[in-house]
């Protein structure tokens, strides 16, 4: 069974109230994996520790941090659903931070993958290409922060593998004085979730907007039945 729960990620304007950004091209957020709980993960399952954009055709691209049952932890760039790339030169480290970077590129028509260690500066890129013909919309309209179960041996959520720190939830915005891209910070998180769970072993704290860089929140095990509510 497939499970999930997070949150929607939203700006906040005091005269418009919440929304999300039209002219988004990328998103990014930074991962800091606090703590090894112990693996859980039931044979064949895995879990995701999810940065995810969709776009006006509900497409989906996303950077996970995923963790199997078998303690292959890494770091995996997807296209609709479709794992396209595993980084091979960064991999999750228990008390590391790792930026990670989803940009929407039109002119090249590719979406490139970005994976920063804040530990050592050292980066990694996948760019994946996309056919001119695709059809695709490089318009960004949501993204997600969370977690994702994948149980492939019974119809539950599972306990996490890692406690994590999310910090940094950004989108962004091509500036056209420096012909680069700015990141500006959300400010506020919608709940969601899957409809097939009433609970799930996970809790969410210490959510807050910390130094002006964005939301912060702790994912670490317990009891949730909803996903994150924050300024909204």
């Amino acid at each position: 069974m497939h499970y999930w729960l997070g949150a929607f990620c939203r700006n906040l304007n005091y005269g418009r109230g919440i929304y999300f950004p039209t002219n988004a091209v990328a998103i990014s957020d930074t991962i800091t994996l606090l703590e090894d709980i112990g693996n859980n993960i039931p044979d064949k399952s895995w879990m995701l520790y999810l940065l995810e954009f969709f776009n006006s055709q509900k497409i989906a691209a996303e950077l996970n941090l995923i963790c199997q049952f078998d303690d292959k932890n890494y770091f995996e760039a997807i296209f609709k659903g479709i794992n396209r790339y595993r980084f091979k030169n960064i991999l999750p480290t228990v008390g590391k931070s790792y930026t990670r970077i989803l940009i929407n590129d039109k002119e090249n028509l590719s979406i490139r993958y970005l994976l920063i260690d804040r530990s050592s500066n050292e980066s990694e890129e996948f760019n994946f290409k996309l056919d001119g013909s695709s059809n695709y919309y490089y318009d960004i309209r949501e993204q997600f922060t969370g977690i994702e179960w994948w149980n492939k041996m019974g119809y539950y959520p599972y306990n996490i593998r890692y406690k994590v720190q999310f910090s940094e939830i950004m989108f962004g915005v091509f500036d056209t004085n420096s012909q680069g891209l700015i990141f500006v910070p959300h400010k506020a998180l919608i709940p969601d979730k899957d409809r097939l769970c009433d609970s799930y072993p996970i809790s969410f704290d210490e959510i807050m907007i910390k130094d002006s860089r964005g939301i912060h929140y702790n994912v670490t095990s317990g009891i949730c039945n909803n996903g994150i509510r924050f300024n909204c």
